[in-house]
């Protein structure tokens, strides 16, 4: 990127997340520290970010984008006449931002007012805590929900959810409850999908050992496993021996060993390509690549999996992209439908397609990208 990109770079980012760490930034888009803190003291100097310890801001009274919880209390008096709606995420910086947005913008057309709460990954008392909290005092009349997906407590939770006296749908979630395996109604995206569209792009470009690095953390992980190992081998492409790694997420102290033992493992065997899953451990295997002197996409050829800052990286990073707007916008007309239709409709589960979208990072120089 040239400085004024990075700098713009910047803003978009700040824009949707209110305060940055230097550190990631400079990650991110794969450039040094150092060079980092000169686009900022550019942009400190311009009045347009504020500089705070370890990070960088928006100026005070400067709006930004992303969702924020809700107090339960409808601004708008117009807004008192829609039902409300509880929508529990696992996260209100990454990832789900879109899906929010597309869920709100949904709303107002369904009759529904979205009432948002953050919770975790892994928290299930809280996600408890959070659902309560809806139920008893804002009276929500039905919940957009994306609980955790494994283990015992998990399963109990699943089972009160659905027995909850409201209609819920899980949002990029999947699950069966009771002695008969009942399905949960839900909107997800086809992941194992996407992760064939990424094996199919590189095996067009020429590849025939396609290895694949994901997030241990990512709850999504394993169906984007099952994609690729099954793509790979409808086409017949070589699996034997091809690095295939579940890792813990980037800034895990035990991040690095693992990525060089995985790129390692590349070099050994040949593999000059791979889909990463996700954005952040990609634009990281990126950086590790060009200090260990593998040229990207010459000597490996990378797609990322989310799309969620894969265009900052430099070279920028051929990605699988989530429908992400339209997953939120989906669930909330697949809720309100439940909640007007009584309990003789059918469970509707819904699987979007991702897209695969192609930049510099899996594409030879001079060559024209497939597609």
């Amino acid at each position: 990127m040239l400085p004024v990109q990075r700098r713009e770079s910047v803003l978009a980012e700040l824009r949707a997340h209110g305060t940055l760490r230097v550190a990631d930034v400079a990650r991110a888009l794969g450039v040094s520290t150092v060079t980092m803190r000169r686009d900022i003291a550019q942009l400190a100097d311009e009045g347009v970010i504020e500089r705070v310890h370890g990070g960088i801001r928006l100026p005070r009274g400067v709006a930004v984008q992303p969702a924020a919880e809700d107090s339960g209390a409808p601004a708008d008096p117009a807004e008192a006449q829609l039902s409300p709606v509880g929508m529990v995420v696992p996260s209100l910086d990454y990832y789900w931002p879109q899906i929010i947005r597309g869920a709100r913008d949904a709303a107002p057309a369904a009759g529904v007012r979205i009432v948002l709460r953050g919770s975790s990954y892994d928290d299930v008392e809280d996600l408890r805590r959070q659902t309560a909290w809806l139920l008893e005092t804002v009276g929500i009349q039905g919940l957009l929900i994306a609980p955790p997906t494994g283990g015992e407590a998990v399963a109990e939770l699943i089972g009160w959810l659905a027995g909850l006296p409201i209609p819920v749908t899980f949002v990029e979630r999947t699950a069966t409850v009771g002695p008969f395996h009942e399905h949960v109604e839900s909107v997800t995206t086809d992941h194992m999908f996407g992760a064939g569209l990424a094996v199919r792009h590189l095996a067009a470009e020429g590849h025939r050992r396609i290895g694949l690095l994901a997030s241990s953390t990512s709850p999504h992980h394993q169906a984007v496993r099952r994609g690729w190992r099954e793509t790979v081998e409808q086409m017949g492409l070589q699996l034997e021996g091809i690095p295939d790694a579940l890792t813990p997420e980037y800034r895990h102290p035990a991040w690095s060993a693992r990525l060089d033992e995985f790129l390692d493992a590349c070099v050994a065997t040949d593999t000059r390509a791979l889909l990463v899953h996700s954005d952040r451990e990609a634009i990281s295997l990126v950086g590790r690549c060009q200090e260990r002197g593998i040229r990207v996409p010459q000597d490996l050829a990378v797609v990322a999996y989310d799309d969620e800052v894969a265009n900052l990286a430099d070279p920028a990073l051929s990605a699988i992209r989530p429908a992400k707007p339209a997953l939120g916008q989906t669930a909330v007309d697949l809720l309100a439908k439940r909640m007007h239709g009584g309990a003789d409709r059918p469970v509707h589960r819904i699987r979007i397609s991702p897209q695969l979208v192609i930049r510099d990072s899996s594409t030879q120089p001079g060559k024209t990208p497939s597609s």
